[in-house]
């Protein structure tokens, strides 16, 4: 029988660098061939091993400590062989500094007749060699050829590693589907938001509607006015405000607030937005100060977008001003851009808080018995509305009972950009018109009729989409207004309808409807009608709609 082999003799003539390591990292044993590829000798032994290889100091990106010591910890923690990825490792010279190299690891357990770990054994190759050519890109043969050499020696490493590849892969896979399917459910409940606040809104518009318009046949019937009218079409004013806001606060979180611009003087914007709310600042002893540049202040902006701006934070200011407060509106231009400014009085706020008040449903008053009507929508709405326009906005204040500020900044127009050519308007006379209204509330059908009748006009009000299409096809109407949301044939298939009838493309359509987003007008307009309004609807708006049948 053979003699056992030499062991020892065997593990130092191994060509690939072996050290081995104790569970708390000391240097135990190590071949020739691992003090050749570190320039150690075997005094090394019975060192640990971070303190015989630590990090380069003058390399503040080393991790070969980390990256090892966190390979070798899974080891003693799993029992397992643990592979690292090619590692850039620099080892100390016999001149103090350090030389840099680049190595191929792996960590393997010994384990003892119970299983428990015992030692472990450090194999790497030295391929700095390698990283090197393909740093430089030198395709020389013989490197390429012991290049090819050692890439075949290391095939197996390659393999191991590309089925931990692969298996972090399929995690990944099944990570990203159950990413995908988290976005599914998450679009899924923002549609349902939509629709739902969509729809609220609608419903919300109806009822005021039908109470704006009551309002208005109250100021008819009472042309000396009386004290209930004026909290009427204030308290109808802020609840109108508020439905706005709600439907704008979606539009502007999902980003489909629309903008219709053309180039118009700031100075009148801030002129009419501030003449309509200026009678709610009479109240209470509140003034309200206006200043504007005798210089016309041009922008490519949405009019109307603008002053739902401006509007929103007066009512901020109306609503957070005590009793005898004073607000002041400033125009001017400073540094190539319209700078339009809201200070008050008030309550003011944290200057920690600026930002947040921008959030959507955010107050500046903690919520209390005291606290201001209002959603919390105005300010993120108006933030949307100023960014849609190249433009910021900002808030500042001294602290809690020093007022506050709001500024906002838009770029000004292009002095050398012709300005759009404004078509020319010429009203007809007025003269009686037959008017169909089709509206399922029945008290606003009746109070627009009562409206309607006032200003001379022949009025039919009829409930469902069906009576429309039936009164329509025995009688001429010059106009009808007709709801979109009815309840069995929808607004849109009257409108087609009574458009394929010999005399539908004489009569007028008007959509009036609390559904009024670009989609609904779009929608409203393919389906053959002329205008779209939007509820509650003022009663001079409709009358001027009613007396300029060119106008879309």
């Amino acid at each position: 029988m053979a003699d056992a082999p030499d062991f020892r003799r065997l593990f130092d003539a191994v060509l690939s660098p072996l050290l081995v390591l104790t569970p708390d990292f000391t240097i135990v044993e190590v071949n020739r061939a691992y003090l050749t590829a570190t320039r150690t000798e075997r005094a090394i032994v019975g060192r640990p091993v971070f303190d015989v290889f630590p990090d380069n100091p003058d390399d503040p990106s080393a991790d070969g400590v980390a990256n090892l010591r966190r390979s070798l910890e899974a080891v003693v923690a799993t029992g397992r062989t643990d592979t690292m990825a090619l590692q850039r490792y620099d080892i100390p010279t016999d001149e103090g500094g350090f030389a840099e190299r680049y190595w191929s690891p792996v960590n393997s357990p010994v384990l003892d007749a119970d299983g428990e770990l015992s030692y472990i054994i450090h194999r790497v190759e030295d391929v700095t060699e390698f990283v090197h050519v393909r740093h430089v890109g030198r395709e020389q043969q013989r490197v390429a050829a012991e290049a090819q050499m050692r890439a075949e020696g290391m095939e197996i490493d390659l393999f191991v590693r590309a089925r931990e590849i692969r298996e972090v892969n399929e995690q990944l896979q099944r990570a990203n589907t159950e990413l995908d399917a988290a976005g599914r459910r998450l679009r899924e409940e923002q549609e349902a938001k939509d629709r739902f606040i969509a729809t609220l809104s609608h419903e919300l518009r109806n009822p005021l509607a039908a109470a704006t318009a009551a309002t208005e046949l109250l100021a008819l019937d009472m042309p000396d006015g009386h004290p209930a009218l004026s909290v009427l079409e204030r308290q109808l004013g802020t609840l109108v405000r508020m439905s706005n806001d709600l439907l704008d606060g979606t539009r502007a979180v999902t980003g489909r607030l629309e903008l219709v611009r053309e180039r118009i003087d700031v100075r009148s914007v801030v002129e009419g937005a501030c003449a309509d709310i200026r009678h709610l600042f009479g109240h209470e002893g509140r003034g309200l100060d206006v200043g504007v540049p005798g210089e016309p202040v041009i922008v490519d902006g949405d009019r109307l977008r603008l002053a739902q701006v401006l509007t929103n934070l007066l009512s901020n200011a109306l609503k957070y001003t005590p009793p005898g407060g004073r607000t002041e509106v400033a125009l001017g231009v400073e540094g190539g851009r319209a700078r339009l400014t809201v200070r008050d009085d008030g309550i003011g706020f944290d200057p920690a808080q600026a930002e947040d008040l921008f959030g959507v449903f955010m107050r500046a008053a903690p919520a209390g018995p005291d606290t201001p009507e209002g959603l919390g929508l105005g300010l993120a709405v108006a933030r949307t509305v100023v960014e849609l326009h190249g433009g910021r906005i900002s808030a500042h204040s001294e602290g809690p009972g020093r007022g506050a500020e709001f500024t906002v900044a838009l770029p000004i127009a292009d002095p050398g950009a012709p300005e759009p050519a404004r078509p020319v308007v010429v009203r007809p006379a007025r003269r009686q018109l037959s008017i169909l209204i089709v509206e399922d509330n029945a008290d606003l059908a009746l109070t627009y009729r009562t409206l309607l009748q006032r200003q001379g006009h022949h009025v039919t009000a009829v409930h469902t989409g069906t009576d429309a299409l039936t009164a329509t096809e025995g009688r001429l109407f010059d106009v009808v207004l007709c709801d979109l949301g009815l309840p069995d044939v929808d607004g849109y298939t009257v409108a087609r309808t009574i458009r394929t009838r010999p005399h539908g493309e004489r009569l007028r359509l008007i959509a009036v409807s609390g559904f009024s987003q670009g989609t609904d007008r779009t929608r409203s307009r393919a389906a053959g009608f002329d205008a779209h309004l939007a509820k509650p609807l003022p009663l001079n708006d409709l009358i001027d709609l009613l007396e300029c049948p060119d106008e879309p």
